[in-house]
C-alpha cells in the first residue's frame, strides 16, 4: 500500500504594496560605497519598506505598481543645499559681474523694482519644475516671501526647507530684522502642517547683519532647533571688509557670538584656512558648496579637499539661477569634484561616491533630514531619482556612480518621486504644463525688460 504524499507546504501570500522599482543598479549612498545590481526597491505608505533582489522582491510582493527600469540607476533624491528659488526669474539678467558689483548695482535694484509676492511664486514655480528636471527632491532656499515659494514647491510635489530671510535693510517685503523674523517665524506657523516644508532662519551674511541681530537670531536658533543659512567668506572683500569693521574675520565675529554649532550651515565658505577648517570641524559646522556660481563670480575655489579630510559635512548647492544659471546638482557634482582634485593635487579627492554623499545624505543631514531622506533604507521616504544610463554617449559603463558624477547629467533623468508619487516622468513635471511654465517667463521678461 503506497503512502499518502505529502502536502507541500502552503506558499505564503504575497504582501500588498504601493510600488516596486526594479532598476539595473540601486545605488543606496548608505552603506557607503555601494552599488546594488539587479534589486528592487519597495515603497509602501510613502515610505520604502524593503531593498533586496529583484527576484525575492517578486516572490514576497504584490505591487499595485510596478516601474522597470532596465539600464537605469536609482538613487536617493539629490538635496539642493543653497538657492534662492525666485531668482529663476533673473537667469542671465547680469552675467559677467563680479559679486558685489552684481549684488548692488544690479540684483538689488531689480528686486526693489520688481520682487513681491507673484514675482517669488511663479519664480519658484519655475524653479522647482527645473530642480525636479535633474532629480532634485529637496532644497534649501533664502528668498522673501517664504509662504508663496511654500506654495509652489508643494504644487510640484517637492520638499523644501525655506529660509526665514533676514537683512538689516528695507525691502519691499519687510522694513528691519525683527520685521523680517517676524514674518518669516508667521510663515513657519502658519506651514507647520505640511510635510514637505521645514524651515531654517536665513540671515544673509555677515555684511548685512548686525551683532544685535545675530545675537537674536542664535537665541531663536536654539529655542526652535532651526538651523541657521548664511552666506560665509564667499569673497576676500568680505573678510577684508570684517577685518576693517570689527576687527576679526566673520568666522571669528559669528563664533564669539555664539552661531558657530551643528546647526549653522556656512554657504560657499571660499576662503577657509586651515584653522578655521579645523574650528567648523570641531564644532560640526554645514558646508554648503556652490562650486559653478563661485567659479562664475570668480570669488574662488573652496578648499573642499581639505574640508572632507578633516571630517566636515559638505552638501552641495546651486546657489541662485541668477549667478548660475541653472539649477542643475549634477554639474555641481562634476564641479566639486574636479575643483577638489585639481586644487589639492590630489587625484583621490572627492571620489564619485563622495560626491553622492555630497549631493544627497549630507545635504539631508545639514538641514537636520537625515533621518527621514538622503539615502535608500528602510523605513526613510522613498524620494528618489533614476537616471538612464543606456543613451550611446553613456557607453561602456563599468561603474555607475562614476557615470553618475562624471559623465551623465539632468537631461539623462527619467523619473523623480517624492514620499512616492511619481513628480517627474517622460521629460516633464506631472503636476504644471511646461505651457504655463513658459506663458510665466515670458510675461516676467517683458516686465524686467520695461
Amino acid at each position: 500500500m503506497n503512502a499518502t504524499p505529502p502536502a507541500s507546504a502552503p506558499q505564503p501570500a504575497s504582501q500588498p504594496v504601493d510600488l516596486l522599482i526594479e532598476p539595473r543598479w540601486i545605488i543606496p549612498v548608505e552603506p557607503a560605497d555601494t552599488v546594488l545590481e539587479h534589486h528592487a526597491l519597495v515603497v509602501d505608505g510613502g515610505r520604502i519598506l524593503a531593498l533586496l533582489p529583484t527576484d525575492e522582491a517578486d516572490r514576497r510582493f504584490q505591487p499595485r505598481e510596478r516601474v522597470r527600469l532596465a539600464e537605469h540607476a536609482v538613487l536617493p533624491g539629490l538635496v539642493n543645499l543653497h538657492t534662492h528659488a525666485a531668482m529663476s526669474l533673473l537667469r542671465g539678467y547680469a552675467d559677467d559681474l563680479p559679486l558685489r558689483a552684481w549684488l548692488e548695482d544690479r540684483i538689488w535694484p531689480a528686486e526693489a523694482r520688481h520682487v513681491s509676492p507673484a514675482f517669488v511664486r511663479d519664480g519658484s514655480l519655475l524653479a522647482c519644475a527645473e530642480m525636479l528636471r535633474g532629480g532634485i527632491t529637496c532644497f534649501n532656499d533664502m528668498y522673501f516671501y517664504p509662504r508663496e515659494t511654500a506654495d509652489s514647491a508643494l504644487r510640484l510635489g517637492m520638499r523644501a526647507a525655506l529660509g526665514a530671510t533676514v537683512i538689516e535693510f528695507p525691502t519691499g517685503y519687510a522694513a528691519d530684522a525683527e520685521d523680517y523674523l517676524a514674518k518669516g517665524l508667521a510663515a513657519r506657523d502658519e506651514l507647520r502642517g505640511e510635510a514637505l516644508i521645514s524651515f531654517c532662519l536665513a540671515p544673509h551674511a555677515p555684511y548685512t547683519i548686525s551683532d544685535k541681530t545675530f545675537e537674536r537670531i542664535a537665541t531663536l536658533a536654539a529655542q526652535l532647533d532651526l538651523p541657521i543659512h548664511i552666506h560665509l567668506h564667499e569673497t576676500r572683500h568680505e573678510i577684508d571688509e570684517s577685518l576693517q569693521q570689527y576687527g576679526v574675520r566673520p568666522l571669528e565675529r559669528l563664533r564669539r557670538l555664539g552661531l558657530v554649532d551643528p546647526r549653522l550651515i556656512a554657504v560657499h565658505a571660499v576662503h577657509m584656512t586651515a584653522d578655521e577648517i579645523a574650528l567648523l570641524a570641531e564644532h560640526d559646522v554645514s558646508i554648503a558648496h556652490c562650486p559653478t556660481s563661485s567659479m562664475k563670480l570668480a570669488s574662488g575655489i573652496a578648499p573642499v579637499a581639505g574640508m572632507l579630510a578633516a571630517g566636515l559635512r559638505v552638501g552641495l548647492g546651486s546657489d541662485g539661477a541668477a549667478s548660475n544659471n541653472r539649477l542643475d546638482v549634477f554639474r555641481e557634482m562634476r564641479h566639486a569634484a574636479l575643483l577638489a582634485k585639481a586644487s589639492s593635487g590630489d587625484a583621490t579627492a572627492a571620489g564619485a561616491h563622495q560626491v553622492l554623499r555630497m549631493a544627497t545624505l549630507s545635504g539631508a543631514e545639514a538641514l537636520g533630514l537625515g533621518a527621514a531622506i538622503g539615502s535608500l533604507i528602510a523605513g526613510k521616504f522613498a524620494d528618489l531619482c533614476a537616471v538612464r544610463l543606456d543613451d550611446w554617449l553613456l557607453q561602456p559603463c563599468f561603474d555607475p556612480a562614476s557615470h553618475l558624477v562624471y559623465a551623465a547629467g539632468r537631461e539623462n533623468v527619467s523619473h523623480v518621486w517624492t514620499e512616492g508619487k511619481l513628480r517627474f516622468c517622460d521629460g516633464k513635471p506631472t503636476t504644471i504644463d511646461q505651457a504655463e511654465l513658459l506663458d510665466i517667463t515670458r510675461m516676467w521678461h517683458n516686465i524686467l525688460c520695461m
